[in-house]
């Protein structure tokens, strides 16, 4: 949270993204899955997707988002103090994820990590880099937001396997140029009712490969999202109240609103808190849950559609695994 009337000042640099090839329709998802397409269409909300091909991964896509922020910025990668990778599926467990970004890109010396908090990572580290640059530690952050979640579905598990996308954004950060421009209000909360309603129980050191009743299955997305739906219903009103007065009952202050795109029944909860929908932006049916890099992705839709720029105050909000609510008001 931020300290009691501090804005973390921040200034967005530039957004960019990148998606795979190929356009996975909701059709031919729903086949691999044996749901109708009128149903799988109806649940999810999702049109199409992208999904990897060929010799596409997160990292050649993260890395080509990356890219592409810096030149949009007029910015060379050795101008990167710190790079946060803020995604929710790993590269491998073993280095971690932003020093193969790092290699990748040809910055030598420079601070790289990983935050993770699921779907919300974005979240964690927009709110880190903002620290960073506000106590003058760092003058430019970028962010890589980067998923490949589509190897790790599970077609017996239509639930996320009909949800889920593949893409990257990256986001770079520098210093503010005016008074109030930054983070008025951060906050994060976590709910561990929730945290077997949705995961991935393979990987660790809990279930291991070499576990005595390890399964491929174990590797794989498992969701219960009407567990996920019910907890998120109940907490996050509270939450948002505790981010913002009003924020329950109306967008006191906020230009535009950046929710993470869990599911159509996530985005149809904020129907319940008078949000107008002319000011919340959407990218879930044209890219599905894109998990962290939902977030960035969306804020650059709306910052490429002009919906948002420098000036006006965006909501971005959402929930994650664990149960985590997660939300961040910030004047750009």
């Amino acid at each position: 949270m931020n300290p009691p009337n501090t804005v973390l000042g921040v200034r967005l640099l530039a957004t960019a993204q990148t998606l795979p090839e190929r356009r996975v329709p909701t059709a031919e998802v729903a086949r691999l899955c044996g749901v109708p397409e009128a149903i799988a269409l109806k649940r999810s909300g999702v049109h199409e997707r992208r999904w990897l091909s060929g010799m596409e991964t997160a990292l050649t896509l993260g890395t080509q988002a990356a890219r592409d922020a810096l030149n949009r910025a007029g910015l060379q990668v050795d101008d990167v103090d710190v790079l946060l990778n803020a995604s929710g599926s790993q590269l491998q467990p073993i280095p971690d994820g932003a020093a193969l970004y790092a290699r990748e890109l040809g910055l030598h010396g420079a601070a790289t990590y990983s935050l993770h908090g699921t779907c919300l990572s974005f979240l964690l580290a927009l709110q880190h880099a903002a620290l960073l640059i506000h106590t003058r530690q760092a003058r430019h952050v970028l962010i890589i937001s980067s998923e490949g979640g589509s190897v790790g579905l599970n077609p017996k598990q239509p639930e996320s396997t009909l949800l889920i996308g593949d893409g990257a954004a990256a986001i770079l950060l520098g210093p503010p140029t005016r008074p109030g421009q930054g983070l008025h209000a951060t906050r994060i909360e976590t709910h561990p009712a929730g945290a077997d309603h949705t995961r991935i129980t393979g990987g660790g050191t809990l279930r291991h490969p070499n576990h005595p009743t390890a399964t491929p299955t174990d590797f794989t997305f498992d969701m219960q999202g009407l567990q996920v739906l019910k907890l998120a219903s109940r907490v996050v009103p509270p939450f948002l109240e505790r981010l913002r007065p009003g924020l329950s009952s109306g967008l006191p202050g906020i230009t535009r609103v950046i929710p993470h795109q869990a599911s159509q029944a996530g985005l149809d909860l904020l129907r319940r808190y008078n949000w107008p929908e002319e000011q919340v932006e959407v990218t879930l049916r044209t890219l599905g849950n894109v998990i962290a890099a939902s977030l960035p992705l969306t804020l650059h839709q709306a910052v490429e559609a002009g919906r948002l720029g420098e000036g006006d105050t965006a909501l971005l909000v959402g929930t994650g695994a664990g149960l985590i609510a997660g939300g961040v008001i910030w004047e750009l």
